[in-house]
């Protein structure tokens, strides 16, 4: 069956109360689906996606030639089987490809928010979509899944909407940011503010879509790092050297180097900077225990069966963090749950890249 890609714009006039006390309004959620809504609704699968991710998770759009970033996993006969399921994806607020964001237009003036667009959390990001659904009158889901600031927002769906879905699955996440992966997003916050190009937060988009923003990209190029690992990176490249470059020049590239400087500058031309730094942010000050006596007290919220996957090399959100909840589970006595640890070298970016590991683990979670 054909994939059905179908892409909305929602828009809302009442306020949303955040968790920083501020409010948001009026505010947009661009989002995707998949599939065919069944007759009792019965059939909904939320997909939440990353830091750099939006609501395009899979299919490809006629003037483009990049699908979606789970293309390999939401589809006809995929892990998420659209023949089965209606999937959809919506792109967070904070974000910057079509949600409102920093760099929306604020109400009743003509100009970006830009600083004064309030700190969004991962909580107020699910409560919105939350709203969302409540417009499309769907009200229980048969499953919320997601990968790192995905698998966030899944479990935070968990905790603070404990009736909405049937099942939960969160993949390569956390149950609260550690200091190491605060300490590589504060690599590329400072790349970011103290770049001259960034003009304190006052540049001109078109211009770095353009011209990209060199701080930027090295913050993008330690993010890198932490989303590979040592060892999928001796796989990947090795020592080699770019064939061009000859080994004593003095800028001359290990394919390595080559690697991040290309994911680094191109990233800049299609990620806003200041909702790089919003949405830092929320992954920063992401806490499931935030408002609770403890993370035991959160998860006793939970009435959703939970299916939680780590990764062996994970160095972002390492597999002892997801490893966590689920002992956390256990000893409050929910024995609605199974974790995994997936056996793979690759490192943080194994969700969206080692599918075939891990595949059949979800489709069993969703069909079983």
């Amino acid at each position: 069956m054909p994939l059905n890609l179908q892409i909305h714009t929602e828009h809302f006039t009442n306020p949303l109360y955040l968790e920083s006390g501020r409010i948001l309004e009026p505010y947009d959620i661009v989002y995707e689906t998949y599939g065919e809504l069944n007759d009792d609704k019965s059939n909904v699968v939320v997909v939440c996606h990353a830091l750099t991710g939006s609501h395009h998770a899979a299919g490809i759009y006629e003037d483009e030639t990049k699908a979606g970033w789970w293309d390999g996993f939401i589809g006809s006969g995929k892990a998420i089987d659209t023949d089965k399921y209606f999937v959809v994806c919506s792109n967070v607020i904070g974000s910057c490809f079509g949600s409102t964001g920093p760099m929306s237009m604020q109400h009743p003036h003509h100009e970006h928010y830009r600083y004064k667009f309030p700190v969004v959390t991962i909580k107020d990001m699910v409560k919105a979509q939350r709203i969302l659904f409540d417009r499309l009158d769907i009200h229980r889901v048969h499953a919320v899944v997601g990968g790192s600031m995905g698998g966030m927002q899944a479990l935070a769906f968990a905790v603070l909407y404990p009736n909405f879905a049937n099942k939960i699955i969160a993949l390569a996440a956390t149950h609260a940011t550690q200091p190491w992966a605060i300490a590589f997003n504060k690599v590329a916050q400072e790349s970011i503010l103290k770049d001259p190009d960034f003009k304190q937060g006052y540049y001109d988009p078109e211009v770095i879509k353009e011209q990209g923003l060199s701080g930027m990209a090295v913050g993008r190029m330690a993010g890198h790092i932490s989303f590979l690992s040592p060892e999928s990176m001796a796989t990947k490249f090795g020592r080699e050297y770019k064939r061009t470059d000859g080994l004593y020049e003095l800028f001359g590239k290990f394919q390595v180097e080559s690697y991040l400087e290309y994911n680094g500058y191109n990233f800049t031309k299609w990620f806003d900077p200041l909702a790089y730094l919003y949405i830092t942010k929320a992954i920063n000050i992401f806490d499931l225990a935030r408002g609770f006596d403890s993370l035991e007290e959160a998860l006793k919220k939970v009435t959703s069966s939970m299916h939680l996957i780590s990764f062996r090399d994970d160095l972002l959100f390492k597999n002892i963090e997801m490893k966590k909840i689920a002992d956390t589970l256990k000893e409050i006595g929910n024995d609605n749950y199974d974790y995994i640890d997936i056996d793979s070298g690759y490192g943080h970016d194994a969700f969206l890249v080692e599918l075939e590991k891990f595949e059949k683990y979800v489709k069993d979670a969703l069909d079983g």
